[in-house]
């Protein structure tokens, strides 16, 4: 790279970097101001600090991975386009990405936020240059040119999505040879990115929530045909609303760029779920190749950590309503562990589309298993299938639900347990049993017989894995549009009543039963102000858990339940 001599390479104050390098030859800097700097805020406030030697924004380069694996990523701090404040992020960020072999190399923008030009201008300005010059130096630093990923929090992460989606739009008119290098980006993470919808992109958060038919994804983002896969993290409760990242996700899905979306109940605005954006680079095969794929039944395939199991059918003699002799009879089984932990019950059952289910398979026996040795007491439910004949494809199965609930809810004292905490989860056709369950309690689907029916059957959670048939481009087969379109709304058999649970969604993005099933379930449990978690996979498709590969979110999935839980228990 060529040096100038107005700039030596200084040392850089974070531990492991090696040196620092001006993103722009002296004197040819675009759109420069007097009010701006370069600097993180650690920096400005030392004492002696002179805003004069800061002018220039710069590249930190970080010391070379001990293993290098061929990738490198470009770290980048956010501070609402006012200052360079997150210090302690890309701190972290170098550790853990260097210790995984990955060449960290950190941007410094212009600050704060320029006048008379948009509040990004500047910024991206450097970012785009900043990537041609990581680009440029990828031969001599020994990682591959076409293996550059980003990542930013913020403003950093508004940065990270403009290097994502609009690389073939110039942010500045050429200065020299460097600005014939490509400046698209492999990958990008993006957490809290702020300012991405109509509602916030001048530089607020969102006064809307990112809500409203006429709120939109900021034009900013061009989505050209260099957008790279991306990993959006967002919290809930993040005033620069998570409305931003799930349309991000929806335009990703529309040009069938690879994507995840991990938004996270509770939780305000912060980078949330570095854990998560190591499992996505390594499902895409960014951190290296991918290890062999490792089946789920054989992972857990002992009930070792069961006490007992008891099962009781759900109706009684010539009492089930809708009857029909080819869908046999429905039960349950209390799976009760060895060494109980929590007097909460989770009940779970599979999928099948509704014309099969398994309550032995590989669905709900491996959970049933992890959660026995959390100590949680389970319940599964073996539903009337094939489909019902005259009726729609759920009644039955909803109606045996309905009753599974109050079944457990009536016995749960007599062993012990808290009739008050109760949740369900189901697979596919599941899933979408478990949302019936979640949000139509307060709809009766069968006429009571017994004194069990006079008790609520309202759940406390729900965990949707892969739900299909939540979207009307879908309702009985693959979703047509992929859920994509606006055209394509929630199933109206869902009541979201007055009792609709928080949700845990899980699914896919390569799934045919499209990912936005839980998307637009997630969306509109946010809407109504219930909590949900939402995480979708990457390159995975329908039942993406039956086998996975180490270190990757279709084999860690248990954990993110296991994390929803435990407040609940």
């Amino acid at each position: 790279m060529k040096r100038f001599a107005f700039f030596a390479l200084l040392f850089c104050t974070l531990a492991g970097a090696q040196q620092r390098v001006p993103v722009w030859p002296q004197g040819m800097m675009p759109d420069p101001q007097g009010h701006q700097i370069a600097a993180m805020t650690s920096e400005v406030a030392r004492e002696g600090f002179r805003a004069d030697d800061y002018r220039t924004p710069y590249l930190e380069w970080f010391e070379k991975p001990a293993r290098p694996n061929g990738a490198c990523m470009i770290l980048i701090s956010g501070g609402a386009y006012q200052n360079c404040c997150d210090m302690s992020l890309i701190d972290m960020w170098s550790k853990e990405f260097t210790a995984m072999g990955v060449q960290c190399v950190s941007l410094v923008y212009r600050t704060p936020r320029p006048v008379g030009l948009p509040i990004y201008q500047s910024a991206w300005e450097d970012g785009q240059r900043a990537v041609r010059m990581v680009r440029s130096e990828a031969a001599r630093r020994g990682y591959d040119p076409e293996r550059i990923g980003a990542i930013g929090m913020s403003a950093g992460a508004h940065l990270t999505l403009l290097l994502a989606t609009s690389s073939q739009t110039n942010a500045y008119d050429p200065i020299d040879k460097l600005d014939e290098t490509p400046c698209h980006i492999n990958w990008a993470i993006a957490n809290a990115p702020a300012y991405v919808t109509s509602d916030g992109e001048s530089g607020t958060a969102c006064t809307r929530d990112g809500y409203g038919t006429d709120v939109k994804l900021s034009e900013v983002f061009r989505f050209d045909e260099k957008t790279c896969p991306t990993s959006l993290h967002h919290g809930q409760k993040d005033p620069y609303s998570p409305m931003a990242s799930t349309q991000v996700y929806r335009q990703l899905r529309r040009m069938g760029v690879p994507a995840e979306l991990h938004l996270y109940p509770e939780k305000g605005h912060a980078a949330l779920g570095f854990d998560r954006a190591v499992e996505f680079m390594t499902q895409m095969g960014y951190l290296g190749p991918v290890e062999a794929e490792v089946a789920l039944m054989s992972r857990f395939d002992q009930d070792d950590a069961r006490e007992s199991c008891l099962r009781k059918d759900l109706w009684p003699e010539g009492k089930m309503p809708s009857a029909q002799p080819a869908q046999g009879t429905p039960y349950l089984e209390w799976h009760f562990p060895k060494n109980r932990t929590t007097k909460a019950i989770q009940i779970i059952y599979s999928g099948g589309s509704y014309q099969s289910n398994d309550p032995d398979g590989f669905e709900v026996a491996p959970t049933r298993r992890f959660l026995n040795e959390k100590g949680v007491t389970v319940v599964t439910v073996r539903y009337r299938t094939p489909r019902p004949e005259g009726l729609a494809k759920h009644t039955t199965a909803w109606q045996d639900l309905q009753r599974a609930v109050r079944l457990v809810r009536a016995e749960a004292e007599g062993f012990g347990l808290d009739p008050d905490r109760i949740g369900i989860m189901g697979s596919s056709a599941g899933g979408h049993l478990t949302l019936m369950g979640v949000t139509s309690s307060k709809h009766r689907s069968y006429w009571p017989i017994d004194d069990v029916d006079k008790i609520s059957c309202k759940v406390q959670w729900g965990i949707g894995i892969y739900p299909a048939y939540a979207l009307t481009d879908g309702l009985n087969a693959y979703n047509t549009t992929g859920g994509n379109d606006d055209s394509a709304v929630l199933a109206p058999e869902f009541s979201f009543d007055l009792d609709t649970a928080p949700m845990f969604l899980i699914h896919g993005d390569a799934d045919g039963w499209a990912a936005m099933n839980s998307v637009k379930v997630w969306e509109k449990l946010h809407a109504m102000g219930i909590p949900a978690e939402l995480h979708t996979l990457a390159l995975r498709g329908h039942c993406f858990q039956r086998t996975a590969s180490p270190g990757t979110g279709s084999y860690t999935w248990m954990d993110r339940i296991w994390e929803y839980l435990q407040p609940r228990l």
